[in-house]
């Protein structure tokens, strides 16, 4: 590549939205689905459906474009601010705004019982190492202000 064409690619780059934004039953993983995978199964359909196109397959994201999984502090901390995130698009106090110069659309059609399925995935793939979540909590997260 041209040394001239990467800020051209960069700036193409940023134009787009930070994730495609899916429709769960489009995905193949909607809610008559969620019961006949198993919640691994599940998690990971979602993210090669949904996330996998921004994160990349390996979950390393793109440098300077769209972070990592691996090792986030997001996806291994709370997985409340994770729900918020993810669902809300509702930025942590421990996010800083401007990082990166894409916008990660709001997954806001996810039912928790998926969202934990693919929260849990994440915290289990890319060398990640954290606990599983629960539907629950992320239900409970969906209800704060």
């Amino acid at each position: 590549m041209k040394k001239h064409s990467v800020p051209l690619v960069l700036a193409a780059l940023a134009a787009l939205p930070g994730c495609s934004q899916r429709d769960e039953n489009a995905s193949g993983a909607g809610p008559e689905n969620a019961s006949d995978a198993p919640p691994a199964a599940l998690g990971a359909r979602l993210y090669d459906v949904n996330c996998a196109a921004c994160h990349q397959q390996d979950g390393r994201g793109i440098p300077g474009v769209y972070p990592t999984m691996a090792g986030s502090p997001l996806v291994l901390g709370d997985p409340k601010d994770l729900a918020l995130w993810v669902l809300k698009g509702r930025r942590t106090a421990s996010m800083p705004e401007g990082r990166y110069p894409t916008k990660m659309q709001a997954f806001d059609w996810m039912k928790p019982a998926a969202a934990a399925a693919l929260f849990s995935y994440l915290r289990s793939s890319f060398g990640n190492a954290a606990p599983a979540v629960d539907a629950s909590a992320v239900a409970k997260a969906l209800e704060s202000p």
